[in-house]
């Protein structure tokens, strides 16, 4: 298809890898820096890991060397492309956060952003719902 893979890659079922392992493992597969060239936000309540590439990468062709990659299998971990969304929850934010704060901070592309339309705060939760713009040019 058309459309831009993400830069980000999800590894599900991590709990047999330890981070350190995971970010060694993801620099040898891709050649890369993990801090310089990607990132890894690790989510271990449901055993998953994220890896957003900050260097353009083909994502599509590095999730296939992963799914094929000796160890990637001995861990019994799967990779595939984070899919896009529209709207995110954003948890455990400081009190004092603000909206200005936020959206510029969600449309930093380092931090994986984009172009953001609206930002809600829920302060009695410290959260808020950042919805991003239409990937196809929509506000």
């Amino acid at each position: 298809d058309s459309a831009e893979a993400s830069p980000s890659v999800v590894f599900e079922n991590t709990e047999r890898c330890r981070p350190e392992c995971l970010r060694i493992l993801l620099e040898t597969i891709s050649g890369l820096t993990v801090d310089a060239d990607f990132t890894i936000e690790w989510i271990p309540e449901i055993n998953v890991a994220v890896a957003t590439f900050i260097k353009s990468i083909d994502t599509k062709k590095f999730v296939e060397k992963c799914s094929q990659h000796k160890r990637v299998k001995e861990y019994k971990m799967t990779a595939r492309l984070l899919e896009s969304t529209q709207t995110i929850k954003a948890e455990n934010l400081p009190d004092s956060i603000s909206t200005d704060f936020l959206t510029v901070y969600f449309e930093n592309p380092r931090n994986g952003g984009g172009p953001v339309s609206d930002v809600q705060l829920f302060p009695e939760e410290n959260s808020a719902i950042i919805t991003f713009c239409g990937h196809k040019g929509n506000t």
